[in-house]
């Protein structure tokens, strides 16, 4: 196997183990109240960072 292989297998293989954790830590029951909490957060206008410079 050449290093391209390598990193392409280790890269992988980080990577699903990253998505496992993600999904464990989402579906987990102790998590939903926290999570459901915060489901709205992309379509809150309210909070803005202050960085209008007049383009719409």
């Amino acid at each position: 196997m050449t290093v391209n292989d390598w990193i392409g297998t280790i890269l992988t293989v980080v990577i699903f183990v990253l998505m496992v954790l993600v999904y464990f830590q989402v579906l987990r029951p102790k998590n939903r109240e926290r999570l459901e909490s915060r489901r709205f957060i992309p379509f809150d206008d309210e909070e803005r960072s202050g960085d209008d410079d007049g383009r719409e």
